[in-house]
């Protein structure tokens, strides 16, 4: 068995973050000539509002989907990867994250991680999910106010 990556999936959370954590997997894809997707996952407005809402969300629902479409694109784009490896899902991130791996053969996810501190903060945060029901590797990569170094 080759121990080299084959699909490289990074989940982004569309934010100023998510150039760095691009920005760290591409090299690993590259070294490896592995294909790279990109990720985002918008949370279902249902859950947000406890589905008390008695209207059809459905419409404000495809406006932040394409939304989050086009601040992917404005990450991936620079970078050449292609729209049709872009991905905008809904659902819970970390149980999207898993799905989506195991159907497309990922074996390595990045991600980014806050690095925060405090057990509440640790068991809140998206990384934490997705590393602890990886089937394959994750690279949790710094972001954010406690590790902004600037290489």
């Amino acid at each position: 068995m080759s121990n080299e990556y084959r699909h490289v999936l990074v989940a982004v959370d569309l934010t100023k973050d998510s150039y760095k954590v691009l920005e760290r997997a591409i090299p690993i894809a590259r070294r490896n000539h592995a294909k790279l997707s990109i990720i985002h996952t918008l949370e279902p407005l249902g859950f947000a509002y406890g589905g008390d809402i008695p209207m059809d969300l459905t419409s404000i629902q495809d406006q932040l989907d394409d939304h989050a479409k086009h601040r992917l694109a404005e990450i991936a784009d620079p970078h050449d990867i292609p729209r049709e490896d872009q991905y905008v899902v809904v659902g819970m991130p970390d149980t999207e994250i898993h799905r989506f791996s195991k159907e497309h053969g990922v074996d390595l996810i990045v991600v980014g991680s806050h690095g925060r501190h405090g057990f509440a903060l640790l068991l809140g945060s998206t990384s934490t999910g997705v590393l602890h029901g990886a089937e394959c590797d994750v690279l949790a990569v710094r972001v954010g106010k406690d590790g902004e170094t600037d290489e």
